[in-house]
């Protein structure tokens, strides 16, 4: 993708899953440096391990942090610009899996709101501050499927993410000309999180109904949700902001008639 050579990136959530596909494909189309943030120093040194020996030439390096925390996002910039210098690019990334419904409590609510898109805000601040408004830059941040719609027991998610899509066109008005923002939207993703929600926290036993969600029976990988990010941090995508990127194998188009193979569908013969 063109202009993502010899820029740096700074990461949040970067140790696993979507985050960690986003380090590896920014450093294969030639990003000069990558910082990557995460909460869990196990999983962090063991991807900064993994990158360096695939990208021995670039400047790699993983800062625990938690994102909750007020003050994390002026330490990470700060730290971040002190080994990469000018820091093009940042991806919000990280996000708490908060569910709930009536009975949510207010300190699950704060969770979800202050380590999701409050965290988002917060480190656009502090990189916009590092970084400058008066040069080019691009913002990208992960929202889901779940910005645009209801689901079961999803209130404080959803709100959150729903909050990242008005911070998304937002932050691109304010941060403009010279900084695009855009956000990714996945769907069901092969993430330790949807793992999770498996019966016995295994691949194998997952059920084939999450496959039929989706025009391409199937779901999304950590991989392609991390392409949709670099292209929009991407010159490719230099006319491109204020979007929300559903990145959904067809989640998002499929209405109640579903994949239209129940008896029950009007078209079945």
């Amino acid at each position: 993708m063109r202009g993502i050579k010899g820029k740096a990136a700074l990461v949040t959530g970067g140790s696993r899953g979507i985050g960690k596909a986003v380090v590896e494909r920014l450093l294969e189309e030639g990003a000069r440096g990558v910082v990557f943030v995460g909460r869990n120093p196990k999983a962090g040194e063991a991807t900064l391990t993994e990158m360096k020996e695939k990208f021995p030439e670039a400047t790699i390096a993983f800062i625990e942090a938690d994102m909750f925390l007020p003050e994390t996002p002026a330490r990470v910039v700060d730290e971040a610009a002190a080994i990469l210098g000018d820091i093009d690019y940042l991806v919000n990334n990280a996000f708490p899996f908060n569910r709930g419904d009536e009975t949510t409590t207010h300190e699950q609510w704060l969770n979800s709101m202050q380590a999701g898109p409050m965290a988002y805000a917060g480190m656009m601040r502090e990189w916009a501050r590092v970084h400058g408004k008066d040069k080019p830059g691009a913002v990208t941040m992960t929202s889901s499927i779940s910005d645009g719609m209801a689901q079961i027991a999803s209130w404080p998610y959803n709100t959150a993410k729903g909050a990242v899509k008005q911070l998304t066109r937002c932050a691109a008005m304010d941060l403009a000309p010279n900084i695009r923002v855009n956000a990714v939207a996945p769907t069901w993703t092969r993430t330790d999180e949807i793992r999770h929600a498996c019966p016995g926290d295994d691949w194998a036993n997952m059920p084939e109904a999450w496959n039929n969600y989706h025009f391409l029976r199937r779901l999304a990988n950590p991989e392609e949700i991390a392409a949709a990010h670099v292209f929009l941090l991407s010159d490719d995508a230099s006319a491109i902001t204020g979007h929300d990127l559903y990145v959904d194998c067809g989640y998002m188009a499929m209405g109640p008639e579903g994949l239209g193979e129940d008896s029950n569908y009007a078209g079945t013969m």
